[in-house]
């Protein structure tokens, strides 16, 4: 007997341009290409508001030729499914954190060296420069086209059910929630800690039912997927930069007529320059909402992070991995990191 979920249907829906998330066959009758885009944020995410403008501006610049139906909030699997899927075309558009396509282009994990970035102007500075071109030029390799802008997802910061992390020692044997990455998983268990890999659908049960103590995540993550509700600290560690790469699969890309790729690739970027902006304003003011919350925060020092990152070999394994090239054009902007 074949039994129906929610997400089979979804799925099924997907499938269907004509169908998905039920849009009337008549509104979509005139599109020459109807594209799908997924990503795993909730609606309340700057995010999902800026792409969902960018959809509507393409949809009317284009004079309804090109229409993009969004899937947000993992409504199509989690990010390993999607970035397989939008490999697969399956779906075209996909924004997957750095961490998530690093598991098919290794040196896109760059930009989440630990410890590496000070600022925002360092970022930036790197990743719309020569760092982020790299990056694209080998994203490209596999098939995938991404935009130029990142889209901003912050640093990231460590929450914990039973103690704060005030120094890297703090986090030795700490049962930990990271992304599918090998990149995170290397830097904590350099720090003695006890790295567990989930998808990002599964993190508020996975600290809910305790299988993981703590987790980390970018502020306006924490608070849109209200992790606050399972977690008591919050750490301000900045250990990461990470951000959003907007991507599509190729062969979709190559398929639109050069006018319609300048439009789908100009609102997207549009789109993210205010995305950024969106997130810059909301972390001033979202650490007030998550303390009204409950959730207590500290800021420690990252030097004993670094110290002991350098000691373990982390810096030097990394350089190896993602080679001289790569980890030139980050030192390039951020000095010397081993």
């Amino acid at each position: 007997m074949t039994t129906i979920t929610r997400r089979s249907v979804l799925r099924a829906m997907a499938a269907s341009p004509l169908l998905a998330l039920g849009v009337p066959r008549l509104a979509r009758a005139g599109a020459e290409f109807s594209y799908k885009y997924a990503h795993n944020l909730p609606m309340t995410h700057p995010l999902h508001k800026r792409a969902q403008e960018a959809v509507d501006r393409i949809r009317r610049e284009s004079n309804g030729r090109l229409e993009v139906t969004i899937f947000p909030n993992n409504q199509l699997g989690g990010d390993t499914d999607m970035l397989s899927q939008v490999r697969s075309g399956g779906i075209e558009l996909f924004t997957p954190s750095a961490l998530v396509i690093a598991t098919v282009v290794p040196v896109a994990a760059i930009n989440a060296v630990g410890f590496a970035f000070s600022d925002y102007g360092q970022v930036w500075k790197a990743m719309d420069g020569p760092l982020g071109t790299h990056v694209r030029e080998k994203i490209a390799k596999a098939n995938l086209y991404a935009f130029e802008k990142m889209w901003d997802n912050g640093f990231r910061q460590i929450t914990t059910s039973s103690k704060p992390i005030d120094q890297a020692l703090d986090l030795d044997g700490t049962k930990i929630r990271v992304p599918v990455s090998p990149l995170s998983i290397s830097m904590f268990k350099a720090l003695s800690a006890a790295p567990a890999s989930l998808q990002f659908s599964e993190v508020y049960s996975a600290l809910q039912t305790r299988i993981v103590d703590a987790q980390e995540n970018p502020l306006p993550i924490i608070q849109a997927a209200k992790l606050y509700e399972v977690q008591k600290y919050c750490s301000l560690t900045n250990h990461i930069w990470d951000g959003y790469w907007f991507i599509a699969n190729g062969r979709a890309f190559r398929r639109l007529p050069p006018e319609l790729q300048r439009l789908f690739e100009t609102a997207f970027n549009d789109a993210g320059m205010l995305q950024r902006e969106d997130l810059k304003q909301m972390n001033q003011s979202i650490q007030t909402d998550l303390e009204s919350k409950g959730l207590k925060f500290n800021r420690p020092a990252a030097a004993t992070f670094q110290a002991q990152l350098r000691q373990a070999g982390f810096y030097e394994e990394w350089r190896g991995k993602f080679g001289d090239q790569a980890w030139g054009l980050l030192e390039e902007t951020v000095g010397k990191l081993a």
